[in-house]
């Protein structure tokens, strides 16, 4: 069945509750990149430097990654609907609360609640969706895929438009949006039946003792440091205005996904998981080197066509985490996500305090030889992961595709 056909169980004749969902999905996701088109903006009002903004990264995701060993135990108990809500009630408080704040250090500590709350409705929010759509669950992943993708392109956009009148707009934005969500979701979604099995807290832990997941988490890892040393330290780079610097991620954003949906899947079929991931990698890494040595055109370009890489990392990525292990795909999704994380709370930090050691090139030197770290991590150990999702029906690879992200 064609997912986007208009009839019964199509991508559009979905329930009020998916809907409901999938729209506070895409706030979501808007949060991860908001602040990147305003941090200059933010230094500047709060008398702050790029190594102190930059911890808004680093506390958001030092709490998501945390926050993996919580969410399954949390979720499992009190289901699916009631973590949907308290996580978007963490987000309106703490987005609401950033927007009041009057020091870098009271902003990074509510920015650190509202990573919480992310993580609590992200990693929660696609089974939601699936158990509550119509006509099976390929339309629902679809439509999830694509408010990700929306997401991740729309929030520098929200950040510029709102930003370029004061930073503080931004965050009272997002709390107006997830607010409405949390209404949505509160009058829309029924509670759906709990698991059977409850998570503990020490499961994911356990999963990584396979070492083919241990693997994959690893090499991830290192990647998502030059991911989010783009994401985090290149705004600072560019020096650009909030209208200027969002469309760059804008752009971003847009390669992103769509590399990450659409194309990485027809490459994988074509050379193998293994082969374009290694691939990308190198790819990525050359490319931020050029980013980090090129004029001010070249940033601009680079920083642009990392989203390329980056949306073909996240897919291949994906797959070997939740393909490579026997483990429950939540457990295996929270196990790796929990080792990948520390690395996007890490390089928000060491980026800038590289360049006050160094220069503004060093840190993207850094960026390129993580990048490379993980294809190596992927040579040496592939036959650990050579037991990988391009085994998994299309619809499972899919559906493993956002789960691992969003978690």
């Amino acid at each position: 069945m064609d997912p986007f056909d208009a009839g019964a169980g199509g991508i559009l004749r979905q329930p009020k509750a998916v809907w409901a969902t999938a729209g506070a999905s895409v706030v979501a996701f808007m949060g991860i990149g908001l602040v990147d088109p305003i941090l200059p903006s933010i230094a500047k009002g709060l008398d702050a430097s790029a190594g102190q903004v930059s911890l808004l990264f680093t506390s958001y995701f030092l709490i998501t990654a945390l926050a993996m060993l919580v969410t399954g135990f949390v979720s499992s108990r009190i289901g699916g609907r009631k973590t949907l809500l308290l996580g978007l009630a963490f987000v309106v408080v703490f987005a609401g609360l950033a927007g009041t704040s009057d020091t870098v250090g009271q902003l990074v500590d509510y920015r650190a609640g509202w990573g919480l709350g992310n993580a609590l409705f992200v990693s929660t929010a696609l089974a939601v969706i699936v158990g509550a759509a119509a006509g099976g669950s390929a339309a629902a992943i679809l439509l999830y895929e694509s408010a990700l993708g929306l997401g991740m392109a729309c929030g520098p956009l929200l950040g510029a438009l709102l930003g370029d009148a004061s930073w503080r707009y931004p965050f009272f934005g997002t709390a107006f949006l997830m607010a409405i969500g949390f209404l949505c979701i509160t009058v829309f979604l029924k509670e759906q039946p709990k698991p059977a099995r409850k998570t503990s807290l020490l499961d994911p832990i356990r999963a990584l003792g396979h070492g083919g997941l241990a693997s994959a988490a690893v090499s991830a890892f290192f990647y998502n440091y030059t991911f989010f040393t783009v994401l985090a330290f290149t705004p600072f780079v560019l020096n650009m205005t909030p209208y200027k610097s969002g469309a760059v991620f804008f752009a971003w954003g847009v390669l992103l996904a769509v590399f990450s949906v659409l194309v990485a899947p027809r490459m994988q079929r074509r050379i193998g998981s293994l082969k374009v991931l290694g691939g990308s990698l190198v790819l990525l890494a050359a490319d931020v080197l050029v980013l980090g040595y090129g004029n001010h055109t070249a940033a601009i370009v680079c920083t642009i066509l990392s989203g390329a890489f980056i949306g073909v990392n996240n897919t291949v990525y994906t797959e070997l985490a939740l393909g490579v292990s026997d483990a429950p795909r939540p457990v295996a999704s929270a196990g790796y996500n929990f080792v990948r994380w520390f690395a996007a709370a890490a390089a928000p930090y060491f980026a800038p305090k590289i360049e006050e050691w160094t220069d503004v090139h060093v840190p993207f030197v850094v960026a390129a030889v993580t990048a490379l770290l993980g294809a190596v991590v992927v040579v040496v150990r592939r036959r650990a992961l050579t037991h990988e999702a391009e085994e998994l029906e299309p619809q499972h690879a899919s559906e493993d595709s956002v789960t691992v992200f969003a978690n």
